[in-house]
């Protein structure tokens, strides 16, 4: 079931996924500079729309959005490959007409799923912060 993000309860485990989930998809880039962007990344929920995918008490995976811009789906390396992103990613699509969001070319998984689920590559640049190209992909409503 989808919920919404529930401050500080769900924070502990919402940033666990968050940091463990970024040093799995993108072993390219050394595990210090997540664990570096994590506090400030936890400053940042409370001014997102944090959606949540939680079965039987337990989060299983969440999405982020700041405005028009998916900040990223996350899900917990033990339940993905169930459904669980598809189903935060069609209730970002329900609850947004169109939005942006930025994968790292290296992150080919993430980028087959975006481009699978009907998004698609608007623009090409450099991630300053961590010096890896990434694209930008876009999803319109009535474009689908």
């Amino acid at each position: 079931m989808i919920r919404i993000y529930f401050p500080p309860n769900d924070t502990d485990r919402i940033m666990d996924i968050w940091l463990n989930g970024n040093k799995q998809a993108h072993c390219f880039i050394p595990g210090s500079y997540w664990e570096s962007c994590a506090h400030k990344v936890q400053s940042l929920l409370s001014q997102a729309d944090v959606f949540i995918w939680e079965e039987e008490g337990l989060i299983k995976g969440f999405a982020g959005m700041q405005g028009n811009y998916l900040a990223g789906i996350f899900v917990d390396q033990a339940f993905r490959c169930a459904g669980i992103g598809k189903k935060l990613l069609d209730f970002i699509k329900e609850q947004q007409p169109s939005f942006s969001l930025s994968v790292y070319k290296e992150n080919r998984r993430a980028l087959e799923f975006y481009l699978r689920e009907g998004l698609t590559i608007t623009a090409e640049g450099m991630d300053e912060a961590t010096g890896h190209e990434e694209y930008t992909l876009t999803w319109n409503s009535q474009g689908a």
